[in-house]
């Protein structure tokens, strides 16, 4: 029994490293589909935006309360890039449906 286990692990080692080069293709394939890139936009318009939209409010919230403390240790530009900046620039400055 054990003998039979490591030959069906083997077994289905080498036939997912054979399949994984072939789904990469596939997947490629998929991602130039038109229907996929209007999915990808609406799921983005739809979903990730307005997450993007409370993830600037919350980091914009986050940064006013720790305005003090990023001022006393002198680190004010990147609390302000980390908890503002880049939820703002992800929310608003990148095109639909790319992430």
């Amino acid at each position: 029994m054990n003998g039979f286990l490591k030959r069906l692990v083997v077994l289905l080692t080498a036939l997912s490293l054979v399949a994984v080069p072939c789904m990469t293709c596939f997947a490629q394939d998929l991602a130039q589909d038109k229907d996929v890139i209007a999915g990808k936009m609406a799921g983005d318009a739809l979903i990730v935006r307005p997450l993007g939209i409370c993830a600037t409010v919350i980091g914009g919230a986050l940064f006013i309360v720790s305005l003090p403390f990023s001022a006393l240790g002198g680190n004010t530009k990147p609390a302000y890039d980390y908890l503002l900046a880049d939820p703002f620039n992800f929310t608003f400055n990148r095109p639909l449906g790319e992430f």
